[in-house]
This record gives structure tokens, C-alpha cells and sequence, in this order.
């Protein structure tokens, strides 16, 4: 896609997006790919984007998936496959979008977990590493109980609310990612297998107290990757490391992607 502005929406087939893009475009620089919490879109990530676009001189590219932010709405309920669904078929279609060249994917929660799919179900040399922040690779008890108190928080406190400043279609928004997590089949939902075909390196960064998983998650990356697993555990930090410890996480994941697309230029210099 030529001519990416700072900001506007993506049409792409059936989905119009909303879209910020930081920094060089794809043709001129590696790109880092935001993918955003279950509840997230683009605003929500501050100056997050804005932070690390100028600690690796890389462009980053973030964009609300189509329920969130001011993307075009989802039919309800969503499937139970919905992660696999953005990971295989809007995710590959977004990157070829916007001429996406080589770069990191970054994601967030949900985001991590697709950014896993899509790793694990599609070879991708332009993919050149993984940051995945507070990931979900399986359905821990933990989840389900920091996922129904958010559905009471939603009816009967003040989050409807607050989500509302960030989402015009704040039902779908939150009961698309709600309903699924609550449903009882999801409880099988498992994406260890796809982590072994993931042929890049990659950094985790989880909170000691995240209330939406535990480090099981982290031990299933190692038990089952192939490929390096940095892992960060943050002291004091819950389920948003870049909201909640900000400095150490901006430096966490800027010397990982310094690290990984450096050492493709040294190999593609010595070749």
C-alpha cells in the first residue's frame, strides 16, 4: 500500500479498520506490527507505539480489529475460533495491505495469542521475531474468574463507561471477546501445537500478577517452542506490562527487536 497515512481507516475486503502508522513506512524501514488486548484498539495503547517507534527507529503500525475501537462491527456471537480467524485470515490480508516488508509482531493478550497463530500456521520470513505480552496459549481457571468479574464490572459497575470512550460499538466490543471466554467450550481452546512450528525468536513479558494467566503460560512456550523464548517477569505488574511498568517494558522489547533485526542484517551482509 503506498501513500500509508498517520492515520485513517483500511478498507480490507469486508472489514474497514482503524489505523495509526508511526515512524518510516514498510518500504523504508522494519516494521513492527501492535496487535491489541481483548478489549483494546488503538487508542488504548497511549504512546506506547509512539515510545517504541523512537527507541528502535522502526515504523509501528497499530490498528483496532474489526469490533474494537472505530473498526466496522462483528456479528455476534463470535466464534469460539475467532482468534484463529483474525490469525489466518485478516491478519495475513492487513500485512499484505500495507505492504508489510519484514518487521516484528507485537501483541497484547489476545493479540499475543494470534500473533502466535499466525507464526505457527504460516511460514513468513518478512516475520523476523515475536514480543508476545501477557499471552494466552491455554484456558487457566485464573482467567475465567478475572473474565467474570469483568462481565459483572460491565453490567452492573462502571466499565461499560469506561470502554465506551474508546469503543462506539462498546457491546459488541466487549461481549465479543466476554461471551467466547465464558462459554464452556472454550475451556478446550489450546494453541500449544501451533507453537512448535514457530521458527523465530521470541521475547514474553508477563506481570508476576497478571490475574488473566499464570506462569504456566511462559512454561508452555519453553515445553513446546523450538525456536528461543526470552521471557520478562515483571515484579508488581498484572495484565498490561506497557501501561503498568512502561519504562522497563518500552526497554524490554526495544533491545530484543534492536537484537533480532540486527542479527538478520549481519547475516544477510555476510551472505
Amino acid at each position: 500500500m503506498n501513500g500509508l497515512a498517520d492515520q485513517g481507516m483500511l478498507e480490507l475486503g469486508p472489514e474497514t479498520l482503524e489505523y495509526r502508522m508511526i515512524g518510516p513506512r514498510p518500504g523504508d524501514a522494519p516494521t513492527l506490527v501492535l496487535l491489541h488486548e481483548g478489549l483494546g484498539c488503538v487508542g488504548m495503547w497511549n504512546d506506547f507505539p509512539d515510545k517504541l517507534a523512537a527507541a528502535t527507529g522502526c515504523g509501528v503500525f497499530v490498528y483496532s480489529r474489526a469490533g474494537y475501537g472505530k473498526s466496522s462491527p462483528v456479528k455476534l456471537p463470535r466464534p469460539i475460533s475467532y482468534m484463529h480467524d483474525e490469525a489466518r485470515e485478516s491478519l495475513p490480508r492487513l500485512l499484505e495491505r500495507i505492504g508489510f516488508q519484514r518487521g516484528v509482531l507485537v501483541g497484547h493478550s489476545d493479540g499475543a495469542s494470534i500473533a502466535a497463530i499466525y507464526a505457527g500456521s504460516h511460514q513468513d520470513h518478512r516475520v523476523r521475531g515475536l514480543v508476545l505480552m501477557a499471552p494466552h496459549f491455554i484456558v487457566e481457571d485464573v482467567s475465567i474468574k478475572s473474565i467474570a468479574e469483568a462481565r459483572e464490572a460491565y453490567n452492573n459497575g462502571d466499565l461499560r463507561a469506561r470502554l465506551a470512550k474508546w469503543h462506539p460499538n462498546v457491546d459488541v466490543a466487549f461481549r465479543g471477546w466476554n461471551d467466547v471466554w465464558l462459554n464452556n467450550d472454550f475451556r478446550q481452546w489450546d494453541i500449544s501445537e501451533e507453537l512448535a512450528y514457530i521458527r523465530v525468536p521470541i521475547l514474553i513479558v508477563q506481570g508476576e500478577d497478571d490475574q488473566y494467566g499464570t506462569i504456566r503460560q511462559i512454561e508452555i512456550a519453553q515445553e513446546e517452542c523450538y525456536c528461543p523464548v526470552d521471557v520478562a517477569l515483571l515484579p508488581g505488574v498484572k495484565h498490561n506490562p506497557a501501561r503498568e511498568a512502561p519504562e522497563v517494558t518500552l526497554r524490554t522489547v526495544s533491545e530484543f527487536v534492536d537484537r533480532i533485526l540486527r542479527r538478520h542484517e549481519q547475516a544477510a551482509f555476510a551472505a
